[in-house]
């Protein structure tokens, strides 16, 4: 029997029908499309977060913080849109005044709808709003604001609010990883990661009557930003997002975040009476370096020298000196100045503290009882200088630098204050051991090698007694002393 080339393709034909009926294949039918088995097919769960113990996502942490961190919109007093957004609203054509607005985040962190922010995203606004991760929108009340740590608590109507618990920051190390959670530039919620860059930071953007011990970040931060929550790999609050250092404005990988420990002191006071009450010695100091230890004949570097003492102050009361190197706080060791600052602000005024003391090289303890530190607060005037050479003006060559005794002339020229006692700096040989240091013209000698100068002879003594070594000087610069150590 012959078979023909149509014949052989329409038995293939057949062969391949049969095939397909056997296998269970469903047959599909024109304009009746369907997936096989698509409704029993189960949702795949999602990647682990661990992989051979290495961490692989952030998004369990995230699901559990970021419900908690909300975006904040500040309306403020009305002003005059100087920019323009148009012909009828601009320079050329002034409209009606409008009311601007802030942008910025926030941290719940408590069910009952308590918020933590920054004091500089809603100080002065007239309005605020907070708007959820699901889009609910609450007006909020601010129940306290508190401008020398950059903190403000708010408040909102309801309950049962997602949260986040705050962390003990003080157990944060350089290294740890942490995820930024807020609102930048508008955008809509954001998650950053990075790691603990430093501790106890400052900054230069606030003035001297802020209170900063910074958790540092290369977690990138941006504008809109300021508000929101830093959090640990347990998904706890260990801080408040707050600033950054940028030339563009932009993160560059420099971001400052408020420690949750000081957040918490803070939050409880505002809560309980809407202000917040620090403790104050009433003194200056500084950080003890190699260069001051050796003037002082310590065998290492350590603690905090005080540079001055406040006429009628806490310390002064105490006993507390001019010199006075502080070693440790209630027996717990200082090497900063300004933790010890922070932690002496975080201790209710009224409160006894005890200090160790190292003066002429004696170890003491010496207990105080802290006064209020007041954000106004003037150092008391001390009498008017007397000298009994007013009139002269001395070079010196050893330092590199010529002084003259404060007259009117010069206090108004380097704005000096009254109180201030000692030699003013007029010259500085930019190539002397002076300048070196940092000396610079305004400033104020008030001791040479401890010894108080108020006149040329008594610079000359002192500096006599010096030999050829190095001279430690007590300088003030507008008020604020600090010692300073030349190298002829």
């Amino acid at each position: 029997m012959r078979i023909t080339a149509r014949g052989n393709i329409l038995v293939i034909a057949l062969l391949l029908m049969n095939v397909l009926l056997f296998s269970g294949c469903e047959w599909i039918k024109p304009g009746n499309v369907e997936i096989a088995d698509a409704k029993k097919t189960e949702a795949k769960p999602p990647a682990p977060v661990v992989v051979d113990g290495t961490r692989t996502s952030y998004a369990d942490i995230v699901e559990k913080a970021s419900p908690a961190v909300v975006q904040i919109t500040a309306v403020f007093k009305q002003s005059t849109n100087a920019e323009g957004g148009g012909f009828e609203n601009g320079p050329l054509f002034p409209g009606p005044q409008m009311p601007s607005r802030g942008a910025g985040s926030g941290v719940i962190v408590s069910k009952d709808g308590t918020i933590l922010t920054n004091h500089h995203v809603i100080d002065s606004a007239t309005r605020i709003t907070v708007e959820m991760s699901d889009n609910k929108t609450f007006d909020a009340e601010v129940v306290g604001s508190d401008k020398p740590s950059d903190l403000a608590v708010l408040k909102i109507k309801g309950e049962e609010f997602p949260f986040l618990k705050l962390g003990d920051s003080d157990r944060v190390r350089v290294g740890d990883i942490v995820l930024a959670i807020g609102n930048p530039l508008g955008i809509g919620q954001s998650v950053t990661s990075g790691i603990i860059s430093a501790k106890s930071r400052t900054t230069p953007l606030v003035d001297n009557a802020s209170f900063q011990e910074f958790l540092q970040t290369d977690a990138p931060i941006n504008r809109g930003n300021s508000g929101g929550a830093l959090v640990n790999v347990n998904g706890e609050l260990i801080g408040i997002n707050s600033q950054i250092l940028s030339q563009s404005g932009g993160s560059i990988g420099i971001g400052f975040a408020v420690p949750s420990n000081m957040a918490a002191n803070v939050m409880e006071q505002l809560l309980k009476t809407g202000k917040v009450r620090r403790g104050m010695l009433g003194i200056n100091i500084q950080t003890v370096n190699a260069a001051i230890a050796k003037q002082f004949g310590m065998d290492e570097a350590a603690g905090v020298i005080v540079s001055d003492v406040k006429s009628g102050g806490a310390a002064e009361k105490a006993g507390v000196k001019r010199g006075d190197i502080i070693t440790a706080l209630n027996g717990e060791k200082v090497d900063d100045g300004n933790a010890l600052r922070n932690k002496v602000a975080g201790t209710l005024p009224g409160t006894e503290i005890k200090l160790s003391i190292l003066r002429d090289k004696k170890q003491t303890e010496i207990a105080v009882t802290l006064d209020e530190y007041d954000l106004g607060a003037e150092t008391g005037a001390k009498a008017p200088n007397t000298n009994d050479e007013s009139g002269d003006s001395r070079q010196d060559r050893k330092l590199g630098v010529s002084v003259q005794p404060i007259s009117p002339e010069l206090a108004s020229r380097f704005r000096i204050p009254d109180e201030v006692r000692g030699l003013v700096i007029t010259d500085v040989d930019p190539k002397g051991p002076a300048a070196e240091a940092g000396l610079r013209p305004g400033f104020v000698i008030v001791e040479v090698n401890r010894q108080i100068v108020e006149s040329i002879g008594d610079m000359r003594k002192a500096l006599e007694s010096s030999g050829d070594g190095a001279v430690l000087l007590l300088i003030s610069r507008q008020g604020q002393t600090a010692f300073v150590t030349v190298r002829p």
